[in-house]
């Protein structure tokens, strides 16, 4: 994968599998949830389509609230099975529903459905952006494992903070005064 600029106009938000049971097992469990939420405020922000899977539902539950409440209502979840969404039949319809060619990751579990999700995204020819710390794992080695296996893949793993000001793209305007307050310290 060629280095690539994250574009407002060509990016969209995938959030992974950020339901309570999945959550409850994974390290940095509310910086994790907080920068997601960082993430979804910057997609809105900036006009980036924002869309969400949920595995396996029925056994896991829902996606959490402080997510939920971020997310515009009429975006429904995607519900899977499959460990990665690109195996899961219908997900190539749903994400390319906006005609959005980048995407922009948050979510969980980095070495399982992240990271196998990146891995199928990289081989369709997406380029692909992970908020490394808007994801997590049980165990921080196997997050960091996963985020270097996606850096040698090709896409770019950085902090929510850089992928929001390349979202941006300048201060001075709207919304990046929206987003100050976010990242000041």
């Amino acid at each position: 994968m060629l280095p690539f600029r994250i574009e407002p106009e060509r990016a969209q938000l995938l959030l992974i599998d950020l339901q309570d049971k999945m959550l409850q097992a994974v390290f940095d469990r509310e910086k994790t949830i907080r920068n997601a939420g960082i993430l979804i405020e910057a997609a809105r922000t900036m006009g980036v389509p924002i869309k969400f899977t949920e595995h396996y539902p029925k056994g896991l539950g829902k996606t959490i609230p402080p997510i939920m409440e971020k997310i515009p209502p009429v975006v429904l979840p995607f519900e899977k099975i499959h460990f990665s969404c690109c195996d899961e039949m219908g997900f190539d319809e749903y994400l390319r529903d906006d005609r959005r060619d980048q995407i922009i990751i948050s979510g969980v579990v980095s070495h399982i459905c992240v990271l196998a999700t990146v891995m199928d995204l990289l081989s369709q020819g997406y380029p692909v952006a992970v908020a490394a710390d808007a994801c997590s794992s049980r165990d921080p080695d196997h997050h960091r494992m996963a985020c270097e296996a996606i850096t040698a893949a090709g896409a770019l793993v950085a902090p929510v903070e850089t992928l929001a000001y390349q979202l941006i793209r300048r201060a001075g305007t709207e919304q990046f005064k929206t987003m100050l307050p976010f990242f000041k310290a």
